[in-house]
């Protein structure tokens, strides 16, 4: 089981940079791939970036690519999203998310454990 803690979120203005910070607890940690999710209501919960147990393999979504950069470090059970160039369309609450699963990453649903969730908020 792993417990998650997201931080740094705030309110940036158009191509500001943010750093997301996702603390975990739990003797597994780097058992779990961990992802990164967003959800502007009344939109659905969408998919961000990934990053797989020892971090050697990550994954974008489209609308992030080349903008965002998602790392692990599991010494110190951290996860980070670095945000580049944010757009006021970035602006969503931003959840991390762990899964043991293999595949499927960029489904919320294979997801077990999820944060409380950081807001971030990008004006124009």
């Amino acid at each position: 089981q792993v417990q998650l803690v997201e931080s740094g979120g705030g309110s940036v203005q158009a191509g500001g940079s943010l750093r997301l910070s996702c603390a975990a607890s739990g003797r597994t940690f780097d058992s779990y791939v961990i992802g990164w999710f967003r959800q502007a209501p009344p939109k659905e919960r969408e998919f961000v970036a990934t990053v797989s147990w020892t971090g050697s393999n990550t994954y974008y979504a489209d609308s992030v690519k080349g903008r965002f950069t998602i790392s692990r470090d599991n010494a110190k059970k951290m996860v980070y999203l670095v945000m580049n160039s944010l757009k006021p369309e970035d602006t969503a609450v931003y959840y991390c998310a762990a899964t043991s699963r293999a595949t499927s990453w960029e489904e919320s649903y294979v997801y077990n454990y999820w944060g409380q969730g950081t807001q971030v908020t990008v004006s124009s």
